[in-house]
């Protein structure tokens, strides 16, 4: 009788080990993260994909590629426009080690806590390309943000000049970014510091309604300049649009209203931008090497990593050690710079009807 017990209790103790097996090599796999947890030593937050197509196009491969070459574990995340995914991102990154952030904030309210969170888990922060101002950043790395609005409005005063309408008392809109941007603050200061004496002087005219700000939405900007339209009889003699998306949104309702091509600002150098500059819709557009920049925010977080001397720093804004770079103002004369500085492919721009107009 014992023995026949313990040929049935065989088969149970087999099964109870396999379980305690399972149950050993679940509590290892679950505990895997744990091992792995400080998996990364710098982060790039962006803001989204919809204010400009750069985010995707050149900063993320740019950063990804720089920190792979420097042998630095990083990641590269999009919050898609929603600030609490861009802190849960944060959190993701401060749990998996990250003792840098490069944070590319999408309001001052959210960015500051992000900032204030890094920090207090003993992070340190590089503003990227937008600054966060009074934040606990130590590095703010973009472009003269002023110079980019001087170039947009000096631009769009030599396209009126060009066409012959500067004389004739020329109505301006104007379509600028987010307000609760400082770099869409620090833009239009530049550029209105162009056509403010104009406006004042009388030389020109500013539209009815036609000072407006966008959030950066290309749907909204192309919804406020069809009122600027109606509200001025269709006479809007030039517009300072303060991106290429804006820009194409402006095209887009001077198309949908019959009217011909007036002179038209633009930034970020977008395949889409150049390809109106070239067709004649767009007067130009401001080129912000963005290589360059991920490159010099790149290099400051991994010498931060390394405990190197940051790179680079050239200025001091709102308090923070600043490394600015300078902007280019790009036309029909310059557009091959950007394919020489590799920053467009050729056949990014010269590709359907608009190859006609490639030389």
């Amino acid at each position: 009788m014992p023995k026949l017990i313990s040929r049935r209790s065989a088969p149970g103790l087999v099964l109870a080990a396999v379980l305690v097996a399972a149950t050993i090599a679940a509590a290892t796999a679950s505990a895997r993260p744990t091992r792995t947890h400080a998996s990364i030593k710098a982060c790039a937050l962006l803001p989204d994909t919809k204010s400009s197509t750069r985010y995707t196009l050149f900063d993320a491969p740019y950063l990804s590629k720089a920190f792979k070459a420097a042998g630095v574990p990083a990641t590269v995340l999009n919050a898609h426009a929603d600030p609490q995914k861009q802190k849960s991102q944060a959190e993701q990154c401060l749990a998996q080690g990250a003792k840098v952030i490069l944070l590319d904030q999408l309001d001052p309210a959210s960015g500051a806590s992000i900032t204030n969170l890094a920090v207090g888990r003993g992070a340190k922060v590089i503003d990227y390309d937008r600054l966060v101002v009074g934040s606990k950043a130590s590095y703010y790395v973009s472009f003269d943000n002023v110079k980019v609005g001087k170039l947009q409005g000096k631009g769009l005063v030599a396209a009126l000049r060009a066409n012959g309408k500067y004389g004739s008392h020329p109505v301006i809109a104007e379509l600028n970014g987010d307000i609760k941007d400082n770099n869409a603050k620090l833009f239009k200061s530049g550029y209105d510091s162009i056509l403010g004496p104009l406006y004042k002087s009388g030389a020109f005219k500013k539209a009815k309604a036609g000072d407006q700000w966008t959030q950066w939405d290309p749907i909204k900007g192309r919804q406020i300049f069809d009122q600027i339209l109606a509200r001025n009889g269709n006479k809007v003699d030039g517009t300072l649009a303060a991106n290429d998306g804006l820009a194409g949104a402006v095209i887009a309702s001077l198309k949908a209203h019959g009217l011909k091509a007036i002179p038209l600002t633009g930034q970020d150098a977008t395949p889409t931008g150049v390809q109106f500059i070239l067709a004649g819709w767009q007067s130009g557009t401001v080129y912000k090497s963005v290589r360059k920049e991920a490159n010099a925010a790149a290099a400051a977080a991994i010498a931060i990593v390394k405990g190197t001397k940051v790179p680079g720093v050239n200025s001091k804004v709102s308090g923070t050690k600043s490394i600015l770079l300078t902007p280019v103002w790009i036309t029909k004369a310059n557009y091959k710079l950007l394919f020489k500085e590799g920053f467009l492919k050729r056949g990014q721009v010269c590709n359907g009807q608009y190859s006609k107009f490639c030389k």
